[in-house]
């Protein structure tokens, strides 16, 4: 190849980028417009996986057989350099546990949740004396990302069964 064709492709590999930087310009535009983020639709289902196990086990909580006097959501702690966010926290008189929600979890969420679990002492020292649990809380979970997570110590909490809350007005209308 001479001088002058690699130029000539350089060249045009250079314009064929610029087309496809602003077609990726407007595609985004156009997505935003609409209001539609790949970060906003994940932030969703994670936000209604969490609802539900919250309303889950605020309604019976426990893990187990463990079972728990108080419950918390959404905790977001920093101590010196080390900040965490704790979906749910769980406690009684000497035992806490610790729940990470996921709508879809895999094997790395449980290196997440094993790093919060290391933390949480240190981010909240009145707990010191606790026994602490961890648990990972989804809606799917694959094989073997549940299968490490057993073999962890995690419990693990999914949907299951008939559950259904109906809420309607006094005033329902019967026709």
């Amino acid at each position: 190849m001479t001088d002058d064709e690699l130029k000539a492709l350089v060249a045009s590999l250079a314009v064929s980028q610029d087309r496809t930087d602003e077609q990726m310009r407007r595609t985004d535009e156009k997505l935003e417009r609409l209001g539609i983020t790949l970060g906003s639709v994940t932030n969703n289902q994670g936000e209604v996986a969490e609802e539900f196990f919250f309303n889950s086990l605020a309604n019976d909580a426990h893990l187990g057989n463990i079972h728990f006097d108080d419950i918390e959501k959404n905790s977001h702690k920093r101590r010196g350099k080390t900040e965490e966010e704790y979906d749910i926290i769980m406690t009684n008189g000497n035992v806490v546990g610790i729940v990470e929600v996921k709508y879809k979890a895999h094997t790395n969420d449980l290196d997440k949740l094993d790093r919060k679990m290391r933390n949480f002492k240190q981010l909240f020292p009145w707990f010191k004396d606790y026994k602490q649990y961890g648990a990972i809380a989804s809606f799917h979970i694959n094989d073997e990302a549940k299968k490490e997570a057993l073999t962890r110590g995690y419990f693990m909490l999914q949907r299951s069964g008939n559950l259904i809350h109906t809420e309607c007005s006094k005033d329902l209308t019967v026709l």
